[in-house]
């Protein structure tokens, strides 16, 4: 014998992950400057590109990239070679910006948001700021 069993979810009481903290203000002018930037950034792709010299080995235009703790390299033209130049740049800076917003949001939320009572206060080290 089979039984089905509904429930009722009130969806109001979940929480989505993507719905900002209730912190009781919006993201920081710093915050929402990076995001601006992060959203103006194009393709992005992980490696490094080089150039070679004409009279080196080898094809004059390289990707390099790390799969599965290997190294694969890829010859490219110089059409490729310049618009992976500009996407690893890209991929660059948006570890960059994703570190800044990291270590804004902890910031954030350590200061704003009530949390357990402790002995000690956190260090910046802790916190992941320094």
């Amino acid at each position: 014998m089979l039984g089905i069993y509904t429930h009722y979810i009130d969806k109001t009481q979940l929480s989505s992950f993507n719905e900002p903290v209730k912190t009781g203000a919006s993201p920081t002018p710093p915050y929402r400057q990076l995001q601006r930037r992060l959203a103006r950034l194009g393709y992005v792709s992980q490696g490094s590109v080089l150039e070679r010299a004409p009279g080196q080995q080898g094809s004059r235009y390289v990707w390099t990239r790390k799969v599965q703790a290997k190294t694969i390299t890829v010859a490219l033209s110089r059409e490729q070679y310049q618009w992976l130049k500009q996407a690893v740049g890209n991929q660059r800076e948006l570890e960059r910006i994703v570190a800044k917003m990291q270590t804004l949001s902890r910031q954030i939320l350590f200061n704003t948001v009530p949390g357990v009572v402790r002995r000690k206060r956190l260090t910046k080290k802790v916190l992941g700021l320094i």
